[in-house]
């Protein structure tokens, strides 16, 4: 049985400013440290004598995130840039506020784009698809942590329960900053979330 545990990254400076997210590379909190150290230290005593390996999309809020939950494990985080959350564009850089008065396009499928030199979602999951296939299809009794975005990690669980990814039209499984996702692959192949996006893992 494989176990895929997803983390989203904790609460990040541009969660508390008004800022745009995106690819714009804001760190974590005093408060998002904290909540990255709960969250490396249950997961280090729920997984204990397993082997994990870590993986983290390399914008600083999330690896800043993976690097204290690896610390628990004594581990090494392997970076890669498709756990990126979405190009926002123009926007990123930019205020909440400007992104919502500047919009070029009001999203309603999944091949929209907020503004002409944004990602769209079906970008993200083209980008995300090559690595769900190659961490899905790797040892069968691995045991893996990702660190990644809100949107990005939405996207990824939709993969995860084989939707397609017009699916996304019509409805999404999101997460709150620090939530934990616990899934399994058994060994027939079934996909299974044992939970999603679990805040209990943030507090001490």
């Amino acid at each position: 049985m494989k176990k895929i545990i997803t983390v989203q990254h904790t609460q990040s400076i541009h969660h508390t400013n008004g800022m745009v997210g995106s690819w714009t590379d804001w760190d974590i909190t005093e408060n998002g440290i904290r909540q990255a150290e709960n969250i490396g230290a249950k997961l280090a005593k729920e997984l204990a004598g397993e082997i994990v390996k870590i993986y983290s999309s390399d914008l600083l809020r999330v690896k800043h995130t993976a690097d204290i939950i690896a610390q628990h494990f004594g581990s090494e985080v392997t970076i890669r840039e498709n756990l990126r959350e979405r190009n926002l564009g123009i926007a990123v850089g930019k205020s909440v506020q400007w992104l919502r008065e500047n919009m070029e396009c009001k999203e309603q499928t999944v091949d929209d784009r907020m503004f002409s030199d944004a990602e769209s979602r079906r970008d993200v999951w083209n980008r995300l698809e090559g690595f769900f296939d190659e961490i899905t299809g790797d040892e069968k009794d691995a045991t893996l942590i990702i660190v990644s975005h809100g949107d990005s990690l939405s996207i990824f669980n939709a993969m995860f329960l084989s939707l397609d990814v017009e699916t996304l039209n019509r409805g999404e499984l999101f997460g709150m900053a620090g939530g934990v996702s616990i899934m399994q692959i058994t060994d027939e192949g079934k996909h299974i979330i044992r939970r999603m996006s679990d805040m209990s893992y943030v507090h001490s």
